[in-house]
């Protein structure tokens, strides 16, 4: 059977017990997606976008699935401490998929109008607020994973801001993955900011077990006129995972949102970003920092879309490969013939430690407005010998020098980081992962092997 035909009849098997829930607009959602993901079937490499990676096979291994959330006890103090734990933050626990709430209340409502929790019981508590932007933002046609996540998924994190409420702490999300066997989890993440809305979203990605895991996630954001959203992945996976994210942002006027994706481990980690600014005056900022090794391929697929005047992006993506990984870097800039006064700049820089790593990059921009300023660049190369040189001649050791010019590598992205105490908690991590101190049991106790 076809990894194409496992899925068809895997959804027909169990589309009852995925949507028993479900109102007649999220049936309708996923009977068009997964007729989306028939037609369009698993990428190859012959598309433009998935040239460097492959993740069929992937797909098409042994997993397990749960359409319901398993009931597994264990104690998160016991085999995990958060990455970045001194954070005054609202915490929220997606375990296997699953928005996990033991003992307390699956949805929060705030005097202010903030609702968080989980997706699934926004979709009961809240129906109309969810119709009116669940598959609106993430379009299933010509997006496989998109469309597979669509119809399979059953839970995640709702956040909804309202206009013009400033959210006090920000909202970290916590993905645990923890199973006896080899799982494939797809949840959805849905967060919505009317305009004038302020929030800050973490989300952080952990293995907590060794088995292989396979995440198929989408988060789907919406930022109304004039709203500012901080959204900061920190992705800490082990070798025998793979994860592919997709995030779909929609920006209305003079809206701003900074996202960034901070990838210290994982086996095959796919990162689609799509940012659409569709509101005149939005400003957009997007961040990739990714440190791979051993055999680990870390690949990041991009496209902003400026379709109405006066907006700004900015693309700033960096890589430390070492040993035999690989990396890419596939991004886009389309700015749309109405789409005047365009301000979008785009830079992937790269360093191979070894003979044996590699990296793909291939920044693109598509422009069909005349007055605009775009550029593009993108750099691979080994770390500067005579900067290098020039450090040993001053007394410090060459493994210490090294370290001391990835560290300065790394920080152009870090220092973008908006808050100090999370920035500072990153540059940690990122040292330590450089120095190779920091592995994917790094917060978690039970200790398995990469």
């Amino acid at each position: 059977m076809q990894t194409l035909d496992k899925y068809l009849e895997l959804f027909q098997q169990n589309k009852k017990q995925i949507g028993q829930d479900d109102r007649p607009y999220m049936r309708t959602l996923r009977e068009s997606a997964i007729e989306s993901f028939r037609q369009s079937g698993f990428p190859h490499r012959k598309e433009e976008a998935y040239k460097y990676i492959h993740l069929e096979p992937v797909f098409d291994g042994e997993l397990s699935f749960d359409f319901q959330p398993r009931n597994i006890h264990y104690d998160d103090a016991d085999i995990f401490r958060c990455d970045v734990p001194m954070l005054d933050s609202i915490v929220l626990t997606v375990l296997n998929g699953f928005y996990h709430h033991p003992g307390e209340e699956a949805l929060t409502t705030l005097d202010n109008g903030v609702i968080y929790g989980g997706l699934k019981a926004a979709m009961t508590q809240y129906p109309e607020l969810v119709e009116k932007h669940l598959g609106r933002n993430a379009p299933t046609d010509g997006e496989p994973f998109v469309a597979l996540n669509t119809a399979f998924s059953q839970d995640g994190v709702f956040l909804f801001v309202p206009r013009g409420v400033s959210m006090e702490k920000p909202v970290q999300i916590i993905n645990l993955l923890l199973s006896d066997k080899n799982q494939m989890v797809q949840h959805r993440n849905l967060f919505v900011l009317e305009s004038q809305a302020t929030a800050q979203v973490i989300i952080c990605d952990h293995t907590l077990s060794p088995h292989l895991f396979l995440t198929n996630s989408v988060s789907e954001v919406y930022t109304g006129e004039n709203a500012d959203l901080d959204l900061l992945r920190l992705q800490n996976e082990h070798n025998n995972s793979c994860q592919v994210t997709n995030t779909w942002i929609r920006q209305e006027q003079d809206s701003r949102c900074q996202h960034g994706t901070i990838t210290l481990h994982g086996g095959i980690v796919r990162n689609n970003l799509r940012i659409k600014l569709e509101g005149e005056g939005a400003e957009s900022s997007a961040l990739g920092l990714f440190l791979c090794d051993k055999m680990q391929h870390v690949d990041s697929y991009t496209v902003i879309d400026h379709s109405q005047p006066r907006c700004i992006s900015n693309q700033y993506y960096k890589g430390v490969m070492d040993d035999s990984s690989t990396g890419a870097f596939n991004g886009k800039i389309h700015v749309h013939r109405d789409a005047q006064k365009t301000e979008a700049f785009q830079t992937n820089n790269n360093i191979l430690l070894t003979d044996t790593a590699k990296m793909h990059t291939k920044p693109r921009l598509e422009i069909y407005a005349d007055d605009v300023k775009c550029s593009h660049g993108a750099t691979v190369g080994q770390l500067d010998e005579e900067a290098l040189f020039y450090l040993q001649s001053r007394g410090i050791p060459k493994d210490e020098s090294r370290l001391m010019l990835m560290d300065a590598f790394t920080w152009d992205v870090i220092s973008k980081i908006k808050q100090a105490s999370l920035q500072e908690r990153i540059t940690d991590l990122v040292s330590k992962r450089l120095r190779g101190e920091l592995s994917r049991c790094n917060n978690c106790a039970m200790h398995c092997e990469d």
